[in-house]
């Protein structure tokens, strides 16, 4: 068994986000290219942005920080900490709103 403090994580990674040029982070917490279902913390700076890409399989979004927008199909759906987003079957964006994390649970398809 592995006990990871998504706390701690999300302090470091949004940290990071603030001094990257892109504004984000982003780690891997369990899973990855070996494993059905991979979860990743994700740091936004605020007016930062994950562009429109597609859904790589059954995906939620998990609002742990700040606060997100996520669009697609000119639908938007707005999180707050402790909310959690599915992610529609289509592309899709997330914003930050303002200085945000997430945690991202994707169960790869096929």
């Amino acid at each position: 068994m592995k006990k990871t403090s998504l706390t701690a994580l999300a302090r470091q990674q949004l940290e990071r986000a603030r001094q990257a040029k892109s504004g984000r982070s982003a780690d891997t917490v369990f899973g990855g290219h070996e494993h059905v279902m991979r979860q990743t913390l994700i740091a936004l700076r605020a007016g930062t942005a994950l562009s429109e890409h597609e859904n790589p399989g059954e995906a939620t979004v998990y609002v742990l920080e700040g606060r997100v927008s996520l669009t697609a199909e000119g639908d938007a759906w707005n999180g707050s900490p402790g909310d959690l987003l599915r992610v529609p079957d289509s592309r899709h964006a997330l914003e930050a709103l303002e200085d945000s994390v997430v945690l991202l649970t994707v169960a790869k398809l096929g």
